[in-house]
């Protein structure tokens, strides 16, 4: 297990989201303030806001992907194509992972069969994160 595998488990087990918890340990290398990534990060969580849409470990791995990729041209953005692609590989992958990308499928809150615990998907979601920011 990772370094920041550890650091994502131990940051759920205080509370954190699984989105929180899978992008704040990526916060020094990319040079962003951890209070900022919480903050940002806080939303996603439940299948963002609770709305039991897509996985919040996944939303966290594709924050960090935006987070590495994107040249933060203000004027004339121009990274979007390539971190979109990115984040489309993460996603995929994600899913043939996870039997799913949406959080309360996963969970089996929707009558059906848990595929994945949280603990689980932040796991593979820090693991995807990690193959895409090196």
């Amino acid at each position: 297990m990772s370094d920041k595998t550890a650091k994502a488990l131990e940051l759920h087990g205080k509370g954190f989201n699984c989105a929180q918890s899978v992008a704040l340990p990526f916060c020094s290398e990319l040079g962003v303030d951890p209070a900022v990534i919480s903050r940002a990060a806080e939303g996603f969580g439940g299948g963002m806001g609770g709305y039991e849409l897509i996985c919040g470990a996944l939303s966290g791995a594709i924050m960090v992907t935006g987070l590495k990729m994107a040249d933060g041209n203000l004027e004339a953005p121009s990274s979007k194509r390539s971190t979109y692609a990115v984040a489309d590989d993460i996603g995929k992958k994600f899913t043939a992972l996870c039997g799913s990308n949406m959080c309360p499928v996963i969970k089996g809150l929707k009558g059906g069969q848990v595929l994945k615990s949280c603990n689980d998907c932040i796991k593979i979601g820090v693991m995807l994160a990690e193959e895409a920011v090196k």
